[in-house]
């Protein structure tokens, strides 16, 4: 991973979320610039995963949102929020994404949640030099959601990066892949997908 101590951590603190007042009055707004940068980042990986890179702008807006539903008004609860969706914002040297498992019906989640165990460790991003930079998963986090016999709908990977393979991201030709026994799949990032995510990576 690119450890340069210059640079300034991402995360957000209790100054970054308005109150409920101040997000309604840019809410629809806001929604809609969320909803472009989520579409930079988007991957669709086969025809049952999406990967979805995060970032702050997503994570603050994650955050708003679930303040609102949950109707959150006091400090402690805002705090709570940002102790569970900070360590999705990645620092420099970093990728973090949200991997969905995409089923539509009781049929496809008894045939695909046991055949898609162990997917969040089997993600990888190809760079040109034909590596690939393989999906780190919490280990503590992976447990509470796969048993041995079913994985869960949802998981939070990331990607660490050296120096030379952010590089190598930046000359584009990158794959995100799957490299699961059941589930063998590529797609190749968009160039502009590719210079949302170098954002993440450079400081």
């Amino acid at each position: 991973m690119n450890t340069d101590t210059a640079s300034v951590s991402r995360k957000l603190s209790l100054s970054d979320i308005l109150d409920h007042r101040e997000y309604e009055r840019i809410r629809v707004a806001r929604q809609a610039e969320v909803f472009e940068i989520k579409r930079r980042r988007r991957i669709s990986l086969g025809t049952m995963i999406t990967v979805m890179f995060e970032n702050r702008e997503t994570m603050q807006a994650q955050i708003q949102e679930m303040l609102r539903v949950e109707k959150v008004l006091t400090d402690e609860g805002v705090l709570e929020e940002l102790k569970a969706y900070n360590p999705l914002i990645p620092e420099a040297g970093q990728l973090s994404a949200t991997l969905f498992i995409e089923l539509t019906s009781d049929a496809q989640v008894r045939e695909w949640l046991p055949k898609l165990v162990g997917i969040e460790r089997g993600i990888g991003l190809k760079l040109s030099s034909g590596e690939i930079v393989r999906a780190v998963v919490d280990e503590a986090h992976a447990e509470q959601l796969t048993r041995e016999d079913v994985t869960a709908a949802v998981h939070y990977i990331r990607f660490e990066f050296s120096a030379q393979q952010v590089e190598d991201f930046a000359e584009g030709s990158v794959q995100l892949v799957s490299t699961l026994p059941n589930y063998i799949e590529a797609t190749e990032l968009a160039e502009f997908t590719v210079a949302e995510l170098l954002g993440d990576l450079k400081n």
